[in-house]
C-alpha cells in the first residue's frame, strides 16, 4: 500500500473528453485522486457528488475521479450530475494497479477483479499527503476538508 512521503505513481489516461490528462498537468495544486468502482452507480454518485459540493471549499486542489469506465461513460455521468471535474478512464487498470487499488472482490460468492474504493491527496511536487484505502463514499469529501484544514 501506497503511505504518506511515497511518490505519487505517473498517471496518463483519458479523460470523459477522450484528451489525455497526466498528473504532472497538475504541479502547480494539489490534487484529490479518488478510485471509484463504476460511474453512475449509487455510492460512486453519492461520493462524486458530495465531491461536487465542497468544490468551492478546497481552494485550488484539483479533483480527479479514476475508474474502469470509457471516457464516453464518464461524460455521460460528469454531464449527467454536472460534477465540473477531471474523471479519468482506467479501462487496462493500470493506474489503479500502480496505486494498488485493483483487488480481489467477492460479492454474492463471486470473486472478481475491481476497484477498491480509495483516495489519495497529492502535494504540488507529486509526494502523497494522505492515502486513504477502503474509503466510504460519504467520508471522502470529509477527509479532503480535514486534510486541507478547512
Amino acid at each position: 500500500m501506497l503511505k504518506t512521503g511515497d511518490k505519487a505513481p505517473a498517471l496518463s489516461l483519458l479523460d470523459q473528453n477522450s484528451k489525455k490528462v497526466s498528473l504532472k498537468d497538475f504541479t502547480s495544486k494539489k490534487v484529490l485522486l479518488y478510485f471509484y468502482p463504476k460511474a453512475d452507480t449509487p455510492g460512486c454518485t453519492v461520493q462524486s457528488c458530495l465531491l461536487r459540493d465542497i468544490r468551492k471549499d478546497i481552494g485550488k486542489t484539483a479533483i480527479i475521479g479514476v475508474s474502469p469506465d470509457e471516457p464516453a461513460k464518464q461524460l455521460k455521468f460528469d454531464k449527467k450530475f454536472d460534477l465540473g471535474f477531471t474523471l479519468l478512464a482506467d479501462t487496462e487498470h493500470k493506474v489503479a494497479k500502480a496505486y494498488k487499488v485493483w483487488k480481489k472482490k467477492s460479492m454474492y460468492g463471486r470473486e472478481y477483479m475491481g476497484i477498491e474504493r480509495s483516495a489519495f491527496l497529492i502535494d504540488e511536487k507529486g509526494k502523497i499527503l494522505h492515502a486513504w484505502y477502503k474509503v466510504s463514499p460519504k467520508d471522502t469529501p470529509t477527509n479532503l476538508l480535514e486534510a486541507l484544514g478547512k
